[in-house]
């Protein structure tokens, strides 16, 4: 017990150690102006293909605001494993928003590990964590969910939350584990956003989150549906569009492929 103690203390600090710099850059100034291009002649072919692209995929904008640094880990590891494997959990660079006190969270493996998997969730600073949990063995490799209504906690709003995946390649030597973590918030929804989603069908509604800068909700919202209908290639193309707008080129790549007939 106290090994694992100390390997969750571990974890934690490590995280820590990546993300102090970007605390410490936390920056609160409004992004610069923007330079303006010329409108092109309307009614040419390519003007038509880039609006219906825009049309068919959504736009994540970032929160206006400075934001310390969310995403740690990832990346292709684990050199003591037959075939190593890629972990990232399906977050920005910057801490997340979200509007629900249980949201759903995302991550991405490259193949079905044989390795258990854990689940960590802890406030920003504090020392214990509020959710430690193995996860179900996996049924298959790529994109995969974390409900934290399984977990019977909910997030407060307006306090950072740090997460993390951990594959554990020797229960002996948890240095080994291969970890990838991020950062959330909850953010209520303002009285303007609440009435654009009411106002919105339901297949617009991730459209309106990402244009917010409800970096989970929309990737939720996109998630949903793919899973009631998981060949749906147009729905594969919105969700890799908003993985590959934040740097999760791999796990959109392996997402539109197992989307193909």
């Amino acid at each position: 017990m106290n090994q694992r103690k100390g390997w969750i203390l571990m974890v934690l600090l490590a995280a820590a150690a990546l993300m102090v710099l970007s605390w410490s850059m936390v920056s609160a100034q409004a992004p610069g102006p923007s330079k303006e291009k010329a409108p092109a002649a309307p009614g040419t072919a390519t003007d038509q293909k880039k609006a219906s692209t825009a049309d068919s995929t959504p736009v994540y904008k970032p929160p206006l605001r400075g934001s310390p640094g969310g995403r740690v880990g990832g990346g292709t590891r684990g050199a003591s494993l037959e075939t190593p494997v890629s972990l990232s959990v399906l977050v920005p660079d910057h801490v997340g928003l979200t509007l629900q006190s249980q949201p759903d969270l995302y991550w991405f493996i490259s193949r079905k590990p044989s390795q258990p998997v854990e689940f960590i969730l802890t406030e920003k600073d504090a020392a214990k964590p509020l959710v430690e949990a193995r996860l179900k063995p996996l049924e298959k490799a790529g994109i995969q969910r974390i409900r934290l209504a399984d977990h019977g906690v909910q997030l407060r709003p307006n306090v950072l939350y740090k997460w993390f995946v951990a594959v554990i390649t020797d229960p002996g030597r948890r240095s080994r584990d291969i970890v990838s973590g991020g950062m959330i918030q909850v953010e209520p929804a303002s009285p303007e956003l609440s009435a654009r989603l009411n106002q919105a069908p339901k297949a617009k509604q991730t459209f309106v989150l990402a244009e917010e800068g409800i970096w989970y909700d929309a990737l939720a919202g996109v998630s949903e549906r793919i899973d009631g209908s998981p060949k749906d290639l147009s729905l594969r193309k919105q969700r890799a569009a908003l993985l590959e707008q934040v740097g999760l080129n791999e796990a959109a790549e392996f997402d539109l492929k197992e989307g193909k007939p």
